[in-house]
């Protein structure tokens, strides 16, 4: 359950409250309520296609076989967006307690991390570096257990004190939906189980999935709500380190905590999915792409994606890069489901799951700071 719960509790947290709090007002918790539900859906669909590979093996027809391949390629582009997502964050926070907090010095951090990354996986692959990953897991749950145990307390006293607000939305319609197709990549990473086959049977994956979303909707969901009537509009200034000035309001340490969290999870989390795409990009290639040219295709990509756009940018295309992957999953769930003749109800399910995987690629949008 940890290796996936790391990954869906990783940068969104460090950005969703910020955001959800400014677009969405007193109707943040809703939103956030149904992100995880969608979430939750596709790993529905995923978990359908673990127990269908169980089952039945590369035996569910060329149409599914080719629909897994297209799905490997998303996932390998997805994860190249994520990495340049996580490097900006990684940027971002590394400048935000500096005398030189403005975007150009982030920028100029991040692409300093992938030249290290890139030449570290050049040379000598990411075994040494993915060591961090088991020591950066633990120490992001638990500045993850002391910010909320801080923001409770800051709650408990707002409520007692009879000063909660509830700020209206500044986002309604259409253009709220637009934006929560946007934040999907927040609550990404339940997927991990799917390709832990090596070490665990389907049984396990599966559950380590479903345990992993239901104990990160709750940690999502508490965080939520303990934030988002506490703080007045104008105390909230939207920008990627936004979460940073909120917690100074909470407790002193909160901030010094939550930098040493962010660079560590995020740096950590760019290495995992460098080391993944590189793997994936030669493994679908039959090794023609090299692992060391996958790291740099993923360079040239990020470092275009970070001086070209910003963090809120960003999240709105690794949003969309993964929402194409798990249309595609629910795609190959429909075509598995309708073969058999009892789940006609269920492939229309995952059908529009895959529609609205679609409609989040075609229509997600990033928050304007």
């Amino acid at each position: 359950m940890t290796t996936p719960l790391a990954s869906i509790i990783g940068s969104g947290f460090l950005v969703l409250g910020p955001i959800l709090n400014t677009a969405y007002g007193r109707f943040a918790p809703l939103v956030m309520a149904a992100l995880c539900l969608v979430a939750y859906l596709y790993g529905a669909a995923i978990r359908y296609n673990i127990t269908a590979i169980e089952t039945h093996g590369k035996g569910r027809g060329r149409l599914v076989n080719s629909f897994e391949t297209v799905a490997s390629w998303s996932l390998g582009f997805a994860y190249i967006v994520s990495v340049a997502y996580y490097l900006n964050l990684f940027g971002a926070f590394g400048v935000s307690l500096t005398a030189v907090n403005d975007p150009v010095h982030a920028k100029l951090l991040t692409s300093a991390v992938f030249g290290i990354i890139l030449i570290v996986g050049w040379r000598r692959g990411f075994k040494a570096l993915e060591g961090m990953e088991y020591v950066t897991v633990t120490l992001k749950l638990a500045i993850i257990a002391g910010l909320l145990v801080g923001l409770l307390v800051y709650f408990y006293g707002k409520a007692s004190g009879g000063h909660l607000v509830f700020i209206p939305a500044e986002l309604t319609g259409w253009p709220a939906v637009t934006l929560a197709f946007g934040l999907i990549v927040t609550v990404q990473g339940f997927e991990t189980s799917r390709y832990l086959a090596a070490d665990y049977n389907s049984t396990v994956r599966i559950r380590s999935m479903r345990w992993a979303q239901w104990v990160s909707t709750a940690i999502y969901m508490i965080y939520i709500l303990l934030l988002a009537y506490v703080f007045e509009r104008q105390q909230v200034s939207l920008s990627e380190t936004a979460i940073i000035d909120l917690m100074s309001l909470v407790a002193p340490i909160l901030p010094v905590l939550l930098v040493a969290a962010a660079l560590a999870a995020q740096f950590s989390a760019a290495v995992a999915d460098t080391s993944g795409s590189g793997g994936l990009i030669s493994e679908l290639t039959h090794n023609r792409v090299s692992p060391r040219m996958a790291y740099a295709l993923l360079t040239v990509i990020g470092l275009i994606l970070t001086w070209s756009a910003n963090v809120f940018e960003i999240i709105s295309f690794a949003s969309r890069a993964f929402a194409f992957y798990y249309a595609l999953q629910a795609a190959i769930a429909a075509m598995t489901a309708w073969r058999q003749p009892d789940q006609k109800k269920k492939a229309l399910f995952f059908a529009s799951l895959a529609m609205l995987g679609i409609l989040i690629v075609l229509f997600g949008k990033a928050i304007e700071a």
